[in-house]
């Protein structure tokens, strides 16, 4: 048995390359180009009573990840699907957090992608709570930190890469001030996105988010909260955001297929708005879970 606390438990099964196995078994080689430098992408994807949400926007995008760094994945937009449904399935799941994999595959060591063959699909199905639940009704605080977003000549935002380097550093300092997640800026000190999350605020009964051409990952969370915001008559905004716009904002939140939709009541030690969840937050969270339940 293993020692390590954050293990996953020995009972669950993965998808790999075809077959369900069972999760000590689910294992890559050391030469994957995954595994040595970051070559892949991936989707982070929720399913709520047996239903995956957004799927295809989901798969869709893993594709457009994949082309981006020219990744030929190995399976159909729909044995994806299917393979999502059987990992699922095999463990028992209807609520479940998602990772879908598709490694570059093993090769020669050296970066070079053409000395490599036969990438790997994996499917993970577990559960996740990102944050506690107290904080979806109290609100959470945030800080900015030091760790910039990678310029989007360096590393195109919207592919979804295996290198999260970049987010990891800016959680590292997150975790390091006490704080659960962190705001980072892009080169220009723009509001760009959270290490893993989307941000909104809410200013004068507007919806506002920075634009994709801040550097963010254009989250589909995030497209669905526009989407339901819209629906709502509420108006959006993609715009650029500086600190200054976050500090006065009158509420704030952010999204993410992990964290849905989550209040946030401080950032920098700056109170958001009277210091609790506002009611255009409120509504939308609201209005989420009826999307997650297909009632939106």
């Amino acid at each position: 048995m293993s020692d390590n606390p954050f293990a996953p438990r020995p009972d669950l099964k993965v998808f790999l390359d075809g077959q369900i196995v069972p999760v000590d078994q689910a294992k890559i080689s050391v030469f994957d180009h995954g595994l040595l430098y970051g070559d892949g992408v991936f989707e982070g994807i929720r399913s709520y009573n047996g239903r995956v949400f957004e799927l295809d926007a989901h798969v869709q995008r893993l594709f457009d990840s994949a082309k981006a760094i020219r990744l030929t994945i190995p399976m159909s937009a729909q044995q994806i699907k299917d393979a999502i449904y059987q990992t699922m399935e095999a463990n028992g799941l209807q609520d479940a957090y998602i990772r879908l994999v598709v490694t570059r595959g093993v090769g020669y060591l050296g970066l070079a992608p053409t000395r490599t063959a036969n990438p790997s699909v994996f499917v993970i199905t577990d559960q996740i709570e990102l944050y506690p639940p107290e904080l979806y009704r109290e609100g959470m605080n945030i800080i900015t930190v030091s760790t910039i977003r990678n310029h989007p000549n360096a590393m195109p935002p919207p592919i979804k890469s295996l290198n999260y380097l970049n987010n990891i550093l800016a959680k590292i300092e997150c975790v390091d001030a006490g704080a659960l997640e962190a705001i980072m800026l892009n080169v220009d000190g723009l509001v760009a996105e959270c290490t893993g999350d989307n941000v909104f605020i809410v200013r004068q009964g507007r919806l506002q988010t920075p634009s994709s051409d801040a550097g963010i990952l254009p989250g589909i969370t995030r497209a669905v909260v526009m989407r339901l915001a819209a629906q709502r008559g509420i108006d959006v905004q993609e715009k650029q955001l500086l600190r200054y716009d976050l500090y006065v904002a009158d509420e704030c939140f952010l999204t993410g297929t992990a964290a849905e939709v989550v209040p946030i009541t401080q950032i920098d030690g700056r109170q958001i708005g009277d210091g609790k969840p506002g009611p255009i937050t409120q509504q939308l969270l609201d209005d989420f879970k009826a999307a997650t339940r297909g009632e939106r």
